[in-house]
């Protein structure tokens, strides 16, 4: 049997884009034949605190859905401060090389989730001593996208983790994107390196689920039937630019439009404030659920709100919230433009564009909803039928699984 080690920081019973798409590759790849063991850290994200069960251990050992999951102690802090941002990060790279060198068998390839970045490190030395393939998995350019954020100003900072990208790039037997914008960016360094397209996905459990079965919880929140729920699922953080709501529930005013934030984040205090300031009846913020919850939330949803800030660097980007939003039939707000748009809306037909932090736009775009009762259902039949055709993690495995039987020939 085929062997795979997969190296992350973030893993189930967290809940997240990386968190859920890891698994299902695990789950799937057991089913393509391979014996599938992770490598992980104490489960703490988003809340920056180690969830119960998991409290002062050094290690952990468990079988998730048939995977087998090795966990290694990291420091966790609620401080945001970039220093203890960087401890976090090399905790876990120091502890997990540890763990894999007395846990890990031989394998016939590593797969490492980046970011973060530095965890390449750990998977480039486990490589060298284990002789084993590394598959590096790059789902954001790190440190371009925290420089284009400005979360990183420091030009020294920039320059050596640039140079640590690319040591890891070129240390590498292959490199995968979960976007073609990313694809194409590496390529165009690296044209000699293998290169895979891992676009992101819906579960074959999820499109095979009879949705409508779903308990809406409009009446546990107060919401009428009448009233438009535009929902966001997902992280509340600096790239999403969710401000935006604020003027566009502002000009909405009165109309029975109502705007549903489920997740936590960075900037989720900052938001209510902002909300609370203003008196805004019409956006509400219903906190963070596990994944099958958060299932049941996004099918209160009339529209699913996926916004990002305006960016270069999110031409490229594909949030994962899409996926499943659309495969429960919810039609797209769309203000990521680029890959996105072009897959999404132009050849999907799954919802409606605006500009990235343009208030006026979104506005419009909502207004379209509230005048054409039929566009909503429109648009989401066609999202459904979108990602089933093109989307289903199942086939994503599969061909990933072929990808690497030909990288070791």
């Amino acid at each position: 049997m085929s062997k795979l080690a997969i190296l992350t920081q973030y893993y189930p019973p967290e809940t997240g884009a990386p968190q859920n798409r890891l698994h299902s590759l695990s789950k799937n790849m057991i089913a393509c034949g391979y014996d599938v063991t992770v490598f992980t850290s104490m489960p703490n994200y988003p809340n920056m605190e180690v969830a119960e069960g998991y409290k002062k251990k050094w290690h952990s050992s468990e079988v998730i859905d048939e995977v087998k999951v090795y966990r290694s102690w990291l420091f966790v802090s609620k401080n945001p401060s970039i220093v203890f941002r960087l401890i976090n990060y090399f905790s876990f790279c120091a502890t997990s090389f540890f763990r894999m060198l007395m846990r890990m068998k031989r394998s016939e390839v590593i797969i490492c989730e980046s970011p973060p970045l530095f965890l390449g490190i750990t998977a480039v030395l486990i490589s060298r001593i284990k002789k084993t393939p590394l598959v590096f998995n790059v789902s954001d350019l790190w440190p371009k996208s925290a420089e284009e954020l400005g979360l990183i100003k420091n030009k020294s900072i920039i320059r050596i983790t640039t140079l640590l990208e690319e040591w890891i790039y070129k240390k590498s037997t292959a490199i995968c994107g979960q976007t073609k914008g990313i694809v194409g960016d590496i390529q165009s360094r690296f044209p000699q390196k293998p290169i895979y397209w891992f676009p992101n996905g819906v579960d074959s459990e999820l499109i095979e689920r009879d949705f409508s079965l779903i308990p809406s919880l409009r009446k546990g929140y107060g919401i009428n039937d009448q009233t438009l729920v535009i929902g966001y699922a997902g992280i509340i953080g600096h790239a999403q630019g969710l401000e935006i709501i604020i003027s566009a529930a502002k000009t909405l005013g009165s109309q029975d439009v109502l705007f549903l934030l489920a997740g936590s984040g960075p900037v989720l205090h900052r938001l209510q404030e902002m909300v609370k300031a203003e008196g805004l009846q019409n956006i509400r913020f219903i906190g963070s659920f596990p994944k099958e919850k958060m299932l049941e939330v996004i099918a209160t949803f009339d529209l699913a709100f996926v916004p990002l800030k305006k960016s270069k660097l999110f031409l490229g980007a594909i949030p994962s919230k899409i996926f499943e939003n659309l495969a429960l039939k919810k039609p797209l707000l769309l203000g990521v433009d680029g890959e996105a748009r072009a897959l999404f809306i132009d050849q999907g037909k799954a919802g409606l564009f605006y500009e990235p932090e343009n208030s006026t736009e979104l506005t419009k775009a909502i207004e379209r909803f509230i005048s054409d009762k039929s566009l909503g259902h429109e648009l989401g039949e066609n999202g459904r039928r979108f990602v089933i055709e093109n989307f289903n993690r199942k086939h994503i495995a599969e061909s990933f699984a072929e990808f690497l039987k030909n990288l070791k020939k």
